[in-house]
């Protein structure tokens, strides 16, 4: 498996424990322990990096966004 798989993989299943946490059953400790260490485990330098200069705080509102 490459990076990309990798990555695409492990984005998948931080989803998938997303949608699991708003179960109404759902065992939150499993998913305070399971989350970060899925978080960790991303393969650095899959995605390209930000450009120069780049300020995700400096762009246009969206409407409804509350941003």
């Amino acid at each position: 498996m490459d990076a990309y798989e990798d990555f695409d993989r492990t984005v998948n299943l931080l989803g998938a424990l997303t949608l699991y946490a708003h179960l109404l059953r759902a065992d939150l400790d499993f998913v305070d322990a399971v989350g970060p260490a899925l978080a960790v485990s991303l393969p650095s330098g899959v995605l390209p990096p930000f450009p120069p200069g780049y300020d995700p705080n400096d762009g246009r509102d969206y409407p409804g966004c509350g941003c």
